[in-house]
Order: structure tokens, then sequence, then C-alpha cells
């Protein structure tokens, strides 16, 4: 795990303790990917790349202009899946009605405050017809949502996923495709979240016990191997 992202936030000797356990193996990739494009909404990134503490000054729940730098690699990705006519799937945050408050609303009470134009999604790597939709009301794209019907259906084996945030939906998604026995691949640098540390630690352990984390280049390079 040496020469990764996260290398200046996890302790060596943290690094060795999951290395002398055998964790961070690579699960390599399937035959059959879809992409999780997830909650890249305008609400998470601001209508247009601002710093931090401008972006929230529209939407509070935004990441600022690190969302933005993950859209464009998105959008490469993005463009990888359309060519080769491969799953892309949106599992988004719909606008909470009031008698759908519910835990998450409890704890992000300024999820319930987003005009209707945060949650439209971002033009550059927006759906397009034949695209699935899969509205949810928790972080995981799996809880209380068809999707895993959907990835059966499609004969789906490995799951990209991007979007935000890295610690919340990113993760939690992760955890549970895992679970389902799907191999995962995250892109480092196609995720985000509005804390750097919690970003770069939660790759550290996705990548150590549920995901293969890399750079988007690297994913593009691993699709285009199943491409020939």
């Amino acid at each position: 795990m040496a020469g990764e992202i996260w290398d200046n936030v996890i302790p060596d000797e943290e690094k060795k303790a999951y290395e002398a356990a055998g964790f961070g193996e690579a699960s390599g990739m399937g035959s059959n990917p879809a992409l999780l494009i997830i909650d890249v909404q305008y609400r998470t990134v601001g209508t247009e790349p601002k710093p931090f503490w401008e972006s929230i000054k529209e939407f509070p729940t935004s990441c600022g202009d690190v969302g933005w730098n993950a859209v464009a690699n998105i959008k490469k990705l993005l463009g990888t899946f359309r060519e080769n006519d491969w799953p892309v799937i949106y599992p988004y945050v719909a606008p909470k009605e009031s008698f759908d408050t519910g835990r998450l609303a409890a704890k992000v009470p300024a999820l319930m405050g987003v005009s209707a134009k945060g949650y439209e999604f971002v033009p550059d790597c927006a759906p397009q017809d034949g695209d699935i939709l899969l509205p949810k009301r928790h972080p995981s794209a799996f809880f209380g949502t068809p999707l895993v019907s959907y990835l059966v259906e499609r004969g789906i084996d490995t799951l990209v996923v991007t979007g935000c945030t890295t610690s919340g939906c990113v993760r939690g998604s992760v955890v549970d495709g895992f679970a389902y026995n799907y191999r995962c691949v995250v892109p480092q640098d196609a995720v985000y979240d509005r804390s750097e540390t919690s970003h770069l630690v939660n790759l550290f352990d996705m990548n150590a016990k549920y995901a293969d984390v890399m750079p988007t280049d690297e994913v593009v390079k691993g699709l285009s191997a199943i491409k020939s």
C-alpha cells in the first residue's frame, strides 16, 4: 500500500498493520461492468466551481470545487461506458418531502431546505435516455432500491463507483456492493467529500477491505482491457 494518495494521512505503522494482516489485495475487474454516479447534483458541487466556503453560500451541502474536479474524471469514465453500451446508473437523493424526514434529514437538516435547482444533475455527467435513475432515501444505493434486480438482469459483475460523498454514500454503496459479491472499483479522483481527511481515510479503508481504489486513468485502462 506504499506510494498511495493517502500516505501522508495514514501513519506508516498503521499501513504496516493492515499489510501484516493481509488486507489490500486486488479484486480485479470482471467482464461486465456498470457505472454508478452517486449524487452528482448541484447541491453537492454548486452551480459553478467555487472554493468550499464560497460554494456553501449557494448550497450548504456543497463540497465545493473538489466536486467539480471529480466531475471532470466522471465525464471520462462516462464516455468509456457510453462507447461500450455498458449500464450507467444514477443513485441520487430525491427532494425530501415533509412526511419523509427520517434520520438522514434529522442528522443533516440542511437537506430539507435544498431548492429544486440543487437536485438537478450536473450537465457534464447527466443521465441520457437508457440510463437507470435510482432515487434513494439512504446513503447506500442498495438500501430500499431495486438496484440488485437491475444488476442481476444485466449480468453485472463489476461496479465502478463514483460521486459523493466518499465517506458517506460512496462508502455505503461500496460496502453493500461488496456484501453482494460484486467487484467494486473506486476511481479515487472521481469521488469527492467536503473533508479531505475523511476522503483519504475512507479511500484507504475501502482499498484495504472492500474495493480496488486507483486513479481514473488506471480504471479507464482496465476497462479498455475488457473491450479487447
